[in-house]
């Protein structure tokens, strides 16, 4: 399938994003403040690079591990059924988890994801998410933390893809096709 032309329009700054990573941190370690070792779980693809800064500005012990969830595809809108491509690798009965994902869009997947590690038994589970479009929300859901509330837009960088492309801009684009 052919992608349409589009361009990208810078909606959330390089800067302004590390600014507010590093507050969500500061926020997290104070919550989480006297756990023996928070495991950070990313959801892959999206997160790799939200969860990169994000760990590394966290002052706590901390243990990392990802999940690969998809509802996307290749699509621009959520196809409703998420799918675990790949599972966590360590275990986090009885620990503090706090789940770190790109974008909540529909509250689908993060949604499966919260519910699927309670059954695993941990302490305690939070989230953070980078981006929320509270407009498109069709579960009902909402996360921990919470880096910007956006608009219905079609976005991608800073980790966030489209067809796979603009996962390495440094910033949130808007994707406007021409």
């Amino acid at each position: 399938m052919a992608q349409r032309p589009y361009v990208i329009d810078q909606m959330i700054s390089a800067k302004a994003i590390a600014a507010r990573v590093e507050a969500l941190a500061g926020e997290i370690s104070r919550s989480f403040a006297g756990t023996d070792k928070l495991v950070v779980v990313g959801l892959l693809r999206g997160s790799f690079i939200f969860i990169a800064d994000l760990v590394r500005e966290i002052d706590l012990p901390i243990e990392v591990d990802f999940l690969e969830v998809s509802s996307y595809g290749n699509a621009m809108e959520s196809s409703r059924e998420v799918r675990v491509l790949k599972d966590l690798r360590g275990e986090i009965a009885g620990r503090d988890v706090l789940v770190v994902e790109d974008i909540v869009d529909t509250g689908f997947t993060l949604t499966h994801v919260l519910k699927l590690l309670q059954t695993k038994g941990p302490a305690r589970v939070d989230s953070c998410v980078l981006l929320d479009k509270p407009s498109r929300r069709e579960v009902p859901i909402r996360a921990t933390w919470t880096g910007f509330e956006i608009p219905d837009e079609f976005v991608v960088g800073y980790g966030i893809d489209y067809a796979q492309r603009n996962r390495n801009l440094p910033y949130i684009g808007k994707v406007r096709f021409t």
